[in-house]
């Protein structure tokens, strides 16, 4: 090449070399700081990585090991203690089997729709509820915030009651059950029966006075109790561990916790069945009553049940869907889960109906034998005459038809004369019909029937570990949903959090744990969850179908599921579950109002429970614990629709160095006409004006550029 040649090159290089710089020189003063910060270009390797432009939870957000591992953990969440003394309760009150009707009618009008819109905007927008909801409408990110705030409230009574499992698990290990008999009291002269214990049954007694130690009344504290203290710290201590690393650490506990409640449940199921009178209990339980289908009440407490057994609202759902690859099947999930969760509901009532019916049988045969003894006494005193008894009955060693044969007689010849008699009918319904639910159900129905098995410590042992993993999966889907949002949104450690998390949570639960701590177990389960809940999941409706557009939504699903899903969730979503949802919020606000607010308490002296209301300042927890839920709704939408707090530093306008990337969120995602699920900001549009500078400043930080993408 000729020198002159050369030159030329060497000229041409020089004014390219002028023109990057002439380009370079476009950029403001923090190019420097541009320049020597750790930017790189995307690596081929790095393409394939699951990257959600504008997400802070890049490729560091954890993910779960297998489909297996996040479909026990959403069963374990959404399968919890409701479901095994909750739910056959509710068949029992409201027409046997002909209440599974309504229950499944509601489960795909509310609980199947509601539970795939959670899973969906978890799995594509890869946050928790705080984020979520900050990224479909900043104005109602408070929704994000009200679920921690239900999700923590009902943490701290509901490890409470893993807590009293853990106590009587503990105290299962004798032979016979310490709650088998009543206490012996000895004084100087003779020996008798705890009067408290004669009055009532030996598990009652059990339950109230020794492992409660309960008080009177929820105005008298009474102090600690020490023994359900320390089951209360054992309760947080086994969460904290098993969720200190997130689903790293609790993903392996789930395959124990979830699925050993269903090998107890089948294996109470085999046992039940061998003992007399479980199918008069099965019988029972399913002889439908259609007459009672009829009435509001019914469908209004199978839509609130259908509502909290998978567990809506709490933001578990979001945080666990929120470790999902994108393409993952969610639709599918939420059938399985919801349908998972109705069959369990089914098996546990099965156990309980067998339970009790051979409960009830014990308790009948009892009944017969005192029953008859009174009628050979009435004989022997010349009352009845012994010409009206059947020469075959034998009341010495009398069955239960031959009794209500004889029962039936006497009734009829000494009609005016027989209440002064009384005598029972000893009717198996008659003892079916006492509708138990919750603590009284597993603490007292159940514990008594489990004294009558053979080998009844082994039985106890099974139960009581089943509810603790119950409870435990039902709470690590509550302590999730608490700290996988503020993780997401503050960016502080996981492991640091959720220590803080759990020890404030045992410091405040250990209001719970006084003489008169069931009474506020009760209010909290009353007041904290119901309604709160209720409002944000009809504000999470509202926020995709009408904030968001139900037809947007509707594109990023197809886009993400890779098939369109039926047509059948458009319609539920913008008509029909916002409806069923806010009938269903009015009901609930007409009969809060129609019940006296009030508890149930223990009084020593009766041996019985009585209703009392609560005193004024029990009033006032009340009303806080509704208002306290739902006040960061009303705060968050007026802080961020007047610009009370400027944002521009916050988490809606950060960004994020992530191995070697700027991660850029937007700073108003209102108003956006392209897709936010999808991950499409308005910064991602191409510019039209090409001979304006490609960068756009980082608003409130003069130091930092970014690339309209988010990449450089």
């Amino acid at each position: 090449m000729p020198k002159n040649s050369k030159v030329v090159k060497r000229e041409l290089d020089d004014d390219v070399t002028e023109s990057v710089k002439d380009l370079l020189s476009n950029e403001d003063s923090a190019d420097d700081a541009f320049k020597t910060s750790e930017l790189i270009v995307d690596s081929p390797e790095e393409k394939d990585t699951d990257v959600e432009e504008g997400s802070e939870v890049e490729d560091e957000r954890p993910a779960w090991n297998s489909k297996l591992q996040y479909i026990l953990a959403q069963v374990g969440f959404s399968v919890g203690l409701g479901n095994v003394w909750r739910f056959p309760y509710l068949c029992q009150k409201n027409g046997g089997g002909a209440y599974l009707l309504p229950y499944l009618i509601l489960l795909m009008v509310i609980g199947i729709p509601l539970f795939f819109l959670e899973l969906s905007v978890g799995q594509r927008i890869r946050r928790g509820s705080i984020g979520v909801w900050n990224y479909i409408s900043p104005k109602l990110g408070g929704i994000g915030f009200a679920s921690c705030v239900v999700c923590y409230f009902v943490a701290l009574y509901y490890n409470v009651i893993i807590g009293w499992s853990l106590f009587y698990f503990s105290q299962s290990f004798q032979q016979p059950l310490p709650w088998d008999q009543c206490p012996l009291v000895k004084n100087a002269s003779h020996t008798f029966v705890e009067p408290e214990c004669e009055q009532s049954s030996a598990t009652t007694y059990y339950w109230y006075r020794e492992a409660l130690n309960i008080s009177s009344s929820i105005s008298e504290s009474g102090g600690l109790n020490w023994k359900m203290t320390i089951c209360l710290l054992a309760a947080w201590v086994m969460v904290c561990l098993a969720m200190i690393k997130g689903i790293q650490s609790s993903g392996k506990i789930v395959y124990f916790s979830s699925l050993f409640p269903y090998v107890v449940l089948i294996c109470f199921l085999i046992r039940a069945f061998l003992l007399n009178g479980s199918i008069d209990g099965i019988r029972h339980m399913f002889t439908p009553k259609l007459e009672i289908m009829l009435e509001p009440k019914v469908w209004r407490e199978a839509a609130t049940q259908v509502f909290f057994a998978l567990g809506l609202g709490f933001g578990g759902v979001i945080a666990f869907s929120s470790y999902n690859k994108r393409d993952n099947n969610c639709h599918f999930d939420a059938v399985l889960v919801s349908f998972i969760n109705f069959f369990t509901s089914v098996l546990a009532t099965l156990v309980v109906f067998a339970v009790l019916g051979f409960k009830a049988n014990v308790i009948n045969e009892k009944c017969i034998i005192q029953n008859s003894e009174m009628i050979m006494k009435f004989l022997k005193m010349g009352n009845i005459s012994q010409d009206i008894i059947p020469h075959h009955i034998n009341l010495s060693a009398v069955t239960a038809e031959d009794y209500h044969l004889v029962y039936d007689i006497i009734q009829k010849v000494k009609e005016e004369e027989f209440p002064a008699l009384h005598l029972n009918s000893c009717q198996i319904e008659e003892e079916l019909n006492k509708a138990v639910q919750g603590t009284g159900l597993a603490f007292i129905a159940f514990t008594e029937a489990m004294t009558h098995f053979p080998a009844s410590p082994f039985w106890s042992v099974m139960f009581f570990l089943m509810l603790v993993n119950l409870g435990l999966g039902s709470m690590f889907g509550t302590i999730e949903g608490i700290v996988t949002p503020i993780v997401d949104t503050f960016k502080v450690r996981k492991e640091i959090l959720t220590v803080i998390c759990c020890l404030l949570a045992f410091c405040i639960g250990l209001i719970f744990v006084q003489r008169s701590g069931n009474y506020f177990v009760t209010m909290f389960d009353d007041y904290s969850a119901t309604l709160p809940l209720l409002i944000v999941v009809i504000l999470e409706n509202i926020a995709v179908c009408f904030v968001y557009g139900i037809d947007k939504f509707m594109e990023d699903l197809k886009d993400m599921l890779g098939f369109a899903p039926s047509r059948y969730y458009y319609y539920m979503w913008k008509y029909i579950s916002p409806l069923m949802l806010l009938s269903l919020l009015i009901a609930s606000v007409v009969n809060m109002g129609l019940s006296p607010p009030g508890y149930n308490a223990w009084i020593e002296d009766k041996a019985s429970e009585e209703f009392l209301s609560y005193p004024t300042w029990g009033l006032v927890v009340c009303v806080s614990l509704v208002v306290f839920a739902i006040l960061p709704v009303p705060v968050v939408f007026v802080v961020r629709r007047f610009n009370l707090i400027d944002d521009s530093s916050g988490n809606l306008a950060s960004v994020t160095y992530k191995r070697g990337r700027v991660l850029k969120e937007p700073v108003n995602l209102e108003g956006d006409d392209t897709s936010l699920i999808h991950g499409k900001i308005s910064s991602e549009m191409p510019s039209p004006n090409f001979g304006k500078n490609i960068y756009r400043k980082q608003s409130g930080s003069p130091t930092l550029d970014t690339a309209p993408n988010g990449r450089c």
